[in-house]
């Protein structure tokens, strides 16, 4: 293990430390003001100098995270909120979309609100306003060191309806700065049922900044509409904080490398020396990636969301072939790393 400049072989970590607890851990918590009140949460320290909590209450989303102390997400004006504050139709989503490392979007509707059989759809679906069962949290040692990690259920289902279950398991080892998020979505229920899945990963200043600029993850994108068209020559780049920005959309093709990875990096050399903050995923499992440009006063912001799918919103995905259909007892899998790194000069 790589700990503060020092390459340490577990013993080595023990003689120097009264516990774990001292350079690394997973410590439970709960936030006890405002519309957080009650949210159970678990804060990730790696002694890699990579912090980030996951929020429990919030479908086991990654909130704020940090590096050397320099924040990496961007943090909306309604902070956390817990899912009893929750607005499922149209666009309510937003009033408790808190931004954070990871908004896990689905699990029946990703993008615009929409309908399917009758019943409305909002905005990114439920599963992010839904509280997970934690099912254990450990610190284990193996043959490489310490792995951190959670595991957690999170179900989406109702009487007369869908019944999908998502398995998450967070993993961070200790003495690295990488977050390894790997999901399992079973389909319960005894019908076929759609699935539609967007991991809106937020980043935000000073990692976003004038000096950034976005690697990959395949082709030039396409422009959603006429207003990502106005920016597309400027797609890897970001301006200052303008009053008045409209949001714009790219969808990416991802290229994958000999090992099927494909990745996005946020570069900024003039943040401590140059870091840059990458988004690996596998199109096999994640065939679309969205880019969410939002550098607006306040809501200054680039999104990174590795996708099952684009975001139109379940009848438009539907009606151009993708959404996924689950059958009874099927399920999927789905993997996702976020890793910062120092740019090399």
């Amino acid at each position: 293990m790589d700990l503060y400049g020092k390459a340490l072989a577990p013993r080595e970590l023990r003689r120097r430390v009264g516990r774990l607890g001292q350079v690394a851990g997973i410590e439970p918590f709960i936030f006890e003001e405002g519309p957080a009140r009650g949210v159970r949460a678990l804060r990730f320290r790696t002694g890699g100098s990579l912090s980030f909590d996951v929020l429990c209450d919030r479908g086991m989303d990654l909130g704020a995270a940090e590096y050397r102390g320099a924040p990496l997400a961007w943090l909306s004006p309604t902070g956390v909120v817990a899912p009893h504050f929750r607005e499922l139709w149209g666009e309510g989503w937003l009033r408790s979309f808190g931004g954070g490392l990871l908004v896990t979007c689905g699990l029946q509707n990703v993008g615009e609100p929409s309908e399917r059989d009758g019943e409305e759809l909002g905005l990114h679906g439920r599963i992010s306003n839904t509280p997970a069962t934690l099912l254990s949290r450990e610190a284990r040692w193996d043959g490489e060191g310490c792995l951190l990690k959670a595991r957690a259920e999170v179900r989406e289902s109702q009487v007369f309806g869908a019944n999908l279950v998502l398995r998450r398991t967070i993993s961070a080892r200790v003495g690295e700065v990488c977050v390894q998020i790997e999901d399992t979505v079973r389909n319960e229920g005894h019908g076929t049922e759609p699935l539609m899945l967007l991991y809106h990963i937020n980043l935000g200043w000073p990692l976003l900044d004038a000096s950034a600029r976005l690697v990959g993850p395949g082709d030039p994108p396409e422009p959603r509409d006429a207003e990502a068209r106005k920016g597309l020559e400027n797609w890897d780049t970001f301006a200052a904080p303008m009053a008045g920005f409209r949001e714009r959309v790219f969808y990416h093709r991802p290229r994958t490398d000999a090992e099927g990875w494909a990745e996005a990096r946020l570069e900024n050399p003039s943040l401590e020396g140059g870091i840059a903050l990458s988004v690996r995923f596998r199109p096999e499992e994640l065939p679309h990636f969205v880019q969410w440009t939002m550098t607006g006063e306040g809501t200054y912001v680039v999104g990174l969301e590795p996708a099952t799918c684009r975001v139109g919103g379940y009848q438009k995905e539907e009606a151009e072939g993708r959404v996924i259909h689950l059958s009874p007892g099927e399920s999927r899998r789905f993997r996702l790393q976020i890793e910062v790194s120092q740019m090399r000069g």
